[in-house]
């Protein structure tokens, strides 16, 4: 491959990785506070407000079950409202972000439901507020799954990040469509595959290694 592809690889493969840690972090911070009201606002919970949760979880399962490209294009309007463009790295930001959202909220949720429900009953026979058991027990005892539940979300994105490339959103995805497949470099295509399956590798063994650790952490304490 000609030094200019390779200059191309690189600057998609800082696209895609820019997009994905916005995304992830803005997503992660609406969706860890959204993920614990969802596990703890039930009736008779620590946050009892069954009617807010439930509307709240039809709008989350309503935008989880929508396919990913469908999403991108139902809220062009919106992303050209936030990011004045609906095609680049920075439009894309807009849907990943939207997508990520009940995504790792649902995640947060699982992970603090799995929590001993023990531990929370006895921080409340000790006076503990409810703000406290959430921020001394119940998030400290779901680190590990929390963990777990992001890097899954963080892996998720790096996939939806190559399939916004198909409208123009930037990146690997982009990258492969413009050269692999329209232009007939398939060694353009091998590349961007390999380099994504590279990404997922890494953020998959950090993330499983970070959750042992944070785990072994737990039990010895």
């Amino acid at each position: 491959m000609s030094p200019e592809i390779l200059r191309l690889i690189g600057q998609a493969t800082l696209d895609t990785l820019s997009m994905v840690a916005v995304a992830a972090g803005i997503g992660t911070l609406l969706g860890l506070p959204l993920g614990v009201f969802l596990a703890t606002s039930k009736r008779g919970e620590l946050f009892a407000a069954p009617a807010l949760n439930a509307a709240l979880g039809v709008l989350v399962n309503a935008t989880r079950s929508t396919p990913f490209i469908i999403l991108v294009v139902a809220i062009i309007p919106f992303t050209r409202l936030i990011a004045g463009t609906s095609i680049g790295t920075t439009a894309a930001i807009v849907p990943l972000t939207v997508a990520s959202v009940p995504f790792i909220a649902r995640l947060i949720e699982g992970a603090v439901r799995e929590v001993d429900q023990g531990l929370v009953e006895a921080a409340r026979a000790m006076g503990a507020t409810p703000l406290q058991i959430v921020r001394k027990v119940l998030v400290p005892e779901a680190l590990p799954a929390i963990v777990l539940g992001l890097t899954l979300a963080i892996v998720s994105l790096i996939g939806f990040s190559a399939m916004v490339g198909a409208v123009g959103g930037g990146g690997l995805g982009d990258l492969g469509i413009r050269y692999g497949y329209q232009r007939f470099m398939p060694e353009v295509m091998a590349t961007v595959v390999a380099v994504l399956i590279v990404l997922v590798q890494f953020v998959q063994s950090f993330g499983d290694r970070l959750a042992r650790r944070l785990n072994k952490r737990l039990r010895q304490g």
